[in-house]
């Protein structure tokens, strides 16, 4: 059914376009992690149901998105992790990403935190955020949303969504956690990068308030 909600949204909503699906076969019967620019409030919720199957699909989240219709009360209870907000917490989300990798399974990080709907460049984010692949030596994969000219060429249409997959990145056993950390995160943040790029259409100006 999740599955199925995917293809109905990505595909015949907002037509999404998916490359690099493949990649994903270097890492196959192991656990991963994938890091995305976070440009759509319900389709970055779905968009990895495109490439891993539902069985094998968790993500990280704020608590705050299990207050947010349809996302919160149809979506998040089957794929969600909340981030915590106290040690307690966050010991348990430590726990469940170490068995869930062990499992074989995928999760799935937006790094930037907050969604920002149809942005088209990489926001800054922390080496901290590569803390889990480096800790459980899994590799991991940059998902990257692009905004393109629309078929139309009008202005003001709804933009080309084509969405990249990049890697696998794995960690560097020569390095001590922390440099291993950022050298993954700059691996990630240049894929992403360059893939953002190739987006040519604003479909929303973000301009900076005092």
């Amino acid at each position: 059914m999740a599955n199925l909600v995917s293809f109905i949204y990505l595909k015949l909503i907002l037509k999404v376009q998916l490359v690099g699906k493949e990649k994903l076969t270097a890492s196959q019967n192991q656990g991963q992690f994938i890091y995305a620019n976070h440009t759509q409030a319900f389709g970055d919720v779905v968009m990895p149901l495109a490439v891993i199957p539902a069985s094998d699909y968790y993500a990280i989240a704020s608590q705050a998105n299990w207050g947010i219709p349809i996302l919160g009360k149809l979506v998040l209870p089957y794929f969600g992790l909340p981030v915590g907000h106290n040690l307690k917490e966050a010991s348990k989300l430590i726990s469940a990403i170490t068995t869930l990798i062990a499992k074989q399974k995928t999760i799935v990080i937006y790094p930037e935190a907050h969604v920002w709907p149809y942005y088209t460049q990489i926001r800054p984010f922390s080496a901290t955020s590569m803390h889990f692949p480096i800790k459980l030596n899994t590799p991991s994969y940059a998902m990257t949303t692009t905004y393109q000219q629309p078929k139309s060429g009008k202005q003001g249409k709804h933009p080309q969504i084509i969405v990249y997959l990049d890697g696998p990145f794995y960690p560097d056993p020569n390095l001590d956690n922390k440099h291993a950390q950022q050298k993954l995160h700059d691996q990630i943040v240049a894929a992403m990068q360059e893939r953002a790029k190739l987006s040519n259409y604003d479909y929303c100006t973000y301009q900076k308030t005092n």
